[in-house]
């Protein structure tokens, strides 16, 4: 008897196999972990200043995670976890992604993407209001964890072609978050300065850009951006996973 020579039913492409399935659901549960050890030490640092000097502590907590950087990182902590540990359950005969978890998973693509471009195109070298930045944990939330939803976009397995609609429920989470935080800026004193308000970021901060006048630009400019890169994460989780679909059908 011959050896068996596998045909093109045999073969299945390495980002559909369940080797890669599973490897990269490894790395996405390392990556959730590296993430989530960098929001932790930055926490630790700037709640903990407060504490030492008795300060504000609720408020120094509450503007923590008043961050659109520790939010979208925070959220990527948990869907990163949801689509590894699915990933590793289903290993067996990957598919793509639930509608529910391939949603989430490309929102927090987007708003981490937005993150890296935002911070280091108009926020990097200026001192935040959250404390002494930890440099290490400062670079894995602006840089390397952006880095990583980016190449999990390009590489990741398990790609779903998600309806162009999803774009609109990628813009929710910011639009929810800018309100917020216009509204909460003035009715908060600044546990640091003592200044009768606070706002995350100085391109927010009327104070800081003369009026309100000054804020609406980089809103619009924000939610631009956002759109963008929504459409661009939707754009490439179709293209992935209209390949995939023709990968298994041949």
């Amino acid at each position: 008897m011959g050896a068996h020579l596998p045909c093109c039913d045999d073969v299945m492409p390495m980002k559909t196999a369940p080797g890669w399935s599973t490897a990269w659901s490894v790395i996405r549960l390392l990556a959730c972990l590296l993430i989530a050890a960098a929001i932790v030490a930055q926490a630790t640092r700037s709640i903990g200043g407060a504490i030492s000097r008795n300060g504000d502590v609720a408020t120094t907590a509450v503007n923590f995670f008043s961050f659109f950087t520790v939010l979208s990182n925070l959220g990527s902590v948990f869907v990163l976890a949801i689509v590894g540990v699915w990933g590793l359950r289903h290993r067996g005969a990957p598919g793509p992604l639930p509608g529910g978890p391939a949603i989430a998973l490309a929102c927090v693509t987007t708003y981490m993407l937005v993150t890296g471009v935002v911070y280091n195109t108009l926020l990097r070298g200026i001192e935040l209001p959250q404390g002494t930045t930890v440099p290490w944990s400062n670079e894995v939330l602006h840089v390397i964890a952006p880095v990583f939803l980016l190449l999990d976009l390009i590489f990741g397995s398990s790609p779903t072609r998600l309806q162009w609609r999803s774009v609109l429920g990628i813009l929710v989470f910011p639009l929810l978050w800018v309100a917020y935080t216009l509204i909460r800026g003035p009715l908060v004193t600044n546990p640091t300065t003592g200044s009768a308000w606070w706002y995350p970021y100085p391109f927010l901060d009327p104070h800081a850009v003369n009026g309100y006048a000054g804020v609406v630009p980089y809103v619009l400019g924000i939610a631009v951006a956002l759109s963008a890169f929504g459409a661009g994460v939707v754009y490439v989780g179709r293209r992935r996973g209209a390949e995939r679909l023709v990968e298994a059908v041949v």
